[in-house]
């Protein structure tokens, strides 16, 4: 099942430039280890902000609930998150290159 998500972060004022870094770091590796499962298949910055979009794949939304609600940054987060259904005109549905 794939997911459209949407990620804001908001750093509070209290929270150390060092800290953040820590976080920032520790986000870095989980994403990488991520793409690498799979888990996450792209991802898009928004310019200018703090703020992403993702196309992001688990089994079931509780899965994928489980996947966000794990990443360093989360306590940090504004997100939302869309699940996707194949549409019948999509060209990589067609084609047979995303899973259903």
């Amino acid at each position: 099942m794939e997911f459209l998500i949407n990620i804001n972060i908001t750093w509070p004022e209290s929270l150390s430039e060092e800290r953040i870094a820590e976080i920032s770091a520790a986000e870095r590796a989980m994403a990488a280890e991520l793409g690498a499962r799979g888990t996450l298949v792209r991802m898009w910055r928004v310019p200018g902000r703090r703020e992403n979009w993702g196309l992001w794949r688990a089994a079931t939304p509780t899965e994928m609930h489980d996947v966000i609600s794990a990443l360093p940054v989360w306590p940090y987060m504004e997100v939302q998150i869309i699940p996707l259904a194949v549409h019948p005109v999509d060209p990589a549905a067609a084609s047979g290159e995303i899973p259903d």
